[in-house]
């Protein structure tokens, strides 16, 4: 069995591919593509297609469930170079933990001379203990609890991802350990500091929840459900409970601290998680026919 292989950007054919079989698999033809028709394109960099514009097809559809047969063309689409998901994880969620306590433990080096400044307040060292174990958390949680569907990404990822991190965390930093920052009220700071804790608990949860949907080495979805654990109730209500924890952290990070950077930072990122969330909600409801109709995306009753 001969199947062609064109690219997607003006049909020009890259070649051929011959002695496949029905029941090959595409995961097998992105690999006859890389040894025998152009290294380049490695197995991470192809989305194969049934058309130029089609959507991306899966790496365990077989040829034959694709009713391809001798004569049959598939379209690859270059993805450009490629990186490693966790990778580009550790590199963003890693600069944030070190700008951070780089701000918080060396201020002479972005304030100058800080003999003549009040005292640290309080707020400040429990600040930077929350920024410390919510990025200690996602590095931790990269490393041995999250099981990616796909193993890479753009290899521009890394660079957009990183600068939003780590600027973001050098503008929140410079002005919450600024030496003239000022504290809110104890009872406000104590408030914003166990919503924080709670939210970032709930997070964890939701991330331990979804992890075992998913057997190790597998791409299988299910529909994610509440668990024995309080925290999980939250998927009665909505598809991407991790992002609404998330959002709630630093909705409480802000309050503890008063600061505006932090405000900024946690409406960009609910916008982004927005956009995440309601693709996901989209996809499950298309996925799975019995999918809870009551569930929203992200804000329980609103979005």
């Amino acid at each position: 069995m001969e199947i062609q292989i064109l690219s997607t950007s003006g049909g020009k054919e890259i070649g051929s591919l011959d002695n496949l079989s029905p029941t090959t698999t595409l995961k097998d033809v992105k690999r006859g593509i890389a040894s025998k028709l152009s290294k380049k394109l490695y197995p991470d960099r192809q989305s194969l297609r049934l058309e130029p514009k089609g959507k991306t097809l899966k790496d365990d559809d077989t040829l034959a469930s694709l009713g391809l047969k001798t004569g049959g063309k598939l379209y690859v689409k270059d993805l450009g170079p490629q990186i490693g998901w966790v990778t580009v994880f550790l590199a963003e969620y890693a600069g944030p933990l070190f700008i951070y306590l780089w701000f918080y433990q060396r201020p002479w080096i972005f304030y100058g001379n800080t003999t003549a400044s009040p005292p640290v307040q309080h707020v400040v060292h429990l600040a930077a203990g929350c920024y410390t174990f919510h990025y200690a958390k996602r590095i931790l949680e990269t490393l041995f609890v999250h099981r990616f569907s796909h193993a890479t990404m753009p290899i521009m990822n890394l660079f957009k991802n990183c600068s939003y991190y780590w600027m973001f965390t050098a503008y929140v930093a410079y002005h919450v350990n600024h030496p003239f920052y000022t504290s809110p009220s104890i009872v406000q700071v104590y408030a914003g500091l166990g919503a924080f804790v709670v939210s970032e608990l709930g997070n964890l949860s939701i991330h331990l929840a979804l992890r075992n949907l998913r057997p190790p080495g597998t791409k299988v979805r299910r529909i994610p459900v509440a668990t024995g654990n309080p925290y999980t109730a939250l998927f009665n209500f909505v598809s991407c409970p991790n992002y609404t924890y998330e959002f709630l952290s630093w909705v409480s990070f802000t309050v503890m601290t008063q600061c505006l950077p932090a405000a900024l930072f946690t409406f960009a990122g609910m916008y982004q998680m927005t956009i995440w969330a309601l693709g996901k909600h989209r996809n499950y409801k298309k996925e799975f026919s019995n999918y809870p109709k009551q569930r929203k995306a992200i804000l329980p009753f609103l979005i």
